[in-house]
């Protein structure tokens, strides 16, 4: 005979697992884009769990511009597991200072709130993949 409050303990955990499992995940149709990161935002964002590419980089770099929508492709694909923040160099210089950035477009990849990899330059979309593949 099954005790009545173990029951109910295992219905109620049952239905917790099912709300869980039910629950909408982030997928390409519910990505909003990459996030503005300012000098005061960056440390926030990027001590929140899980991954976020940081892509410096200004307006004025022809670069940049180039890699952005394949930054966003990448982002949309993994947006499950992925976020995209973007931040100007000209209009925050203490971040890229602080990292020691001297070229853009500069990605750098957080996990978990520290810096796990990056890469330097307006480079093919295999090449942001296999890092993000090593990582998120």
């Amino acid at each position: 005979m099954d005790d009545p409050e173990l029951a109910a303990i295992r219905a109620k955990k049952l239905e917790r697992l099912l709300n869980a499992a039910s629950a909408p995940k982030p997928t390409a149709s519910t990505w909003s884009g990459p996030i503005a990161l300012s000098d005061a935002t960056f440390p926030v964002e990027v001590r929140k769990p899980g991954a976020i590419l940081v892509d410096f980089w200004a307006e004025w770099c022809g670069p940049c511009h180039r890699v952005a929508p394949v930054l966003e492709e990448v982002a949309r694909a993994r947006a499950d597991r992925l976020r995209l923040g973007k931040m100007n160099v000209d209009e925050n210089p203490a971040t890229p200072s602080r990292f020691g950035i001297t070229s853009i477009p500069t990605m750098l990849l957080f996990k978990d709130g520290k810096l796990v990899d990056g890469i330097v330059g307006a480079v093919p979309k295999a090449e942001i993949e296999a890092l993000l593949d090593r990582w998120a």
